[in-house]
């Protein structure tokens, strides 16, 4: 069994969090197991419990904040899968909620266990999770409570178990693709159309997520291409130096100095550079890019918002058809009427869930897209101003290391 231990990892999330939260968490030291298609990546997850407390005087509760680790850690192993696990459970419970997102899963082998890969999603799978431990309902989870104490065994026997579409029948299944084929023939043939909410600030909330998925994608673009850039200079200037320092070697007296001293300056700046690539791409590149999983995953929340507008709207319509039918029955006096009416009580109420259900989500939506702008702008804010800050620091780096060179080119001239 190949083992590759990280020393990488950390107890904080490179990006804050929506609230102090109860638990610590720590996604740290990755662990490459198995080889070939069977091989992943395995991940120590640490939890400590965390005491806060806050100290007033006079009535008045002071700014700062003093926590104090209350009993023993409890450390798990997990892999991806066990992540996705926790996502799905929280998504098909928490309706309305913003799920954090997960990144995405390589299946390109040769990026699939680069040093540089395994750390990305390490980092992102911290923030995942300490982002569920922050959140004030997600926290209170049975399933983040599993997720963080239950061993591997059990951990493994609940992925195991099919939900969802995939638990049901193969005739279930098929009457399930029947409809969904009947109901695209008649949108396409314009005898039904789509059901769906008219509401002005909806409207505006969807039209503004969808524009920013795509400004965030294409700002995350051209991070991308600065950290490229950034990575191509640093090599060149590396291969510039030692081109330098051989054209220095066969030179003689000042001359040959001075290429020696340019091409070590040259090496010397290709390190920095290099190192503010990654940088970038850790500070920078990879929170615009998780705020596009993040949009996505707020798109996922308005798809059902409206699959749950769908089925308040057609369960009311079969209510109107069943009170005609009862009405008629009634007027008869048929002997199903009994019948009938039981199937009327039984539609309405769960209709009337269904209107519970849809105006529930409608509420919880309001309150995350609140949440969601204010750590929108404190993480945005974090990282142009780091992406400000490490830009400034290099074009000075680079502008003193030339400075100090030109007077020993000058000699040279001289």
């Amino acid at each position: 069994m190949e083992q590759q231990r990280s020393s990488s990892g950390s107890s904080h999330s490179p990006r804050s969090s929506s609230s102090q939260p109860y638990l610590s968490i720590s996604v740290t030291d990755p662990v490459k197991l198995g080889n070939g298609v069977q091989a992943y990546i395995s991940y120590r997850v640490i939890t400590k419990k965390i005491e806060i407390l806050q100290f007033d005087v006079c009535g008045i509760v002071l700014a700062d904040k003093f926590s104090r680790n209350q009993g023993p850690e409890k450390i798990v192993i997990r892999r991806y899968s066990d992540f996705v696990w926790l996502r799905d459970r929280l998504f098909e419970k928490y309706k309305g909620v913003f799920i954090p997102p997960l990144p995405e899963k390589s299946t390109v082998e040769k990026f699939r266990f680069s040093a540089e890969f395994i750390e990305l999603r390490r980092q992102a799978l911290d923030i995942f999770v300490n982002r569920i431990a922050s959140h004030h309902e997600l926290q209170q989870s049975e399933d983040l409570r599993t997720f963080l104490q239950a061993d591997e065994e059990t951990m493994e026997r609940l992925r195991s178990q099919e939900t969802g579409i995939f638990k049901k029948k193969p005739a279930d299944l098929m009457q399930i693709f029947k409809e969904m084929q009947t109901r695209v023939s008649d949108v396409v043939l314009g005898k039904e159309k789509p059901v769906e909410e008219s509401n002005p600030e909806y409207e505006k909330l969807k039209n503004y997520i969808f524009e920013l998925e795509n400004h965030l994608s294409e700002a995350q673009k051209h991070a991308y291409r600065l950290v490229k850039r950034h990575r191509e200079l640093g090599q060149s200037l590396s291969d510039f130096g030692k081109a330098a320092k051989l054209l220095g070697a066969c030179e003689g007296h000042a001359l040959g100095k001075a290429f020696s001293d340019l091409g070590t300056k040259s090496e010397v700046l290709s390190v920095r550079l290099q190192k503010e690539a990654h940088q970038l791409l850790m500070n920078f590149e990879e929170p615009l890019k998780d705020y596009v999983r993040a949009v996505q995953s707020i798109k996922a929340t308005i798809a059902e918002r409206a699959n749950a507008f769908r089925h308040q709207c057609e369960l009311a319509e079969t209510i109107k058809l069943k009170e005609i039918n009862l009405d008629k029955l009634m007027l008869t006096r048929s002997d199903k009427v009994g019948e009938a009416e039981l199937e009327y009580k039984e539609l309405k109420a769960e209709s009337e869930e269904a209107t519970r259900r849809f105006e529930n989500i409608v509420r919880v939506m309001n309150e995350e897209i609140v949440r969601f702008q204010d750590q929108k702008t404190q993480d945005m804010g974090i990282a142009f101003h780091q992406f400000a800050q490490g830009q400034s620091r290099l074009a000075n780096n680079i502008a003193d290391a030339w400075r100090s060179l030109l007077p020993k080119l000058e000699a040279c001239l001289s």
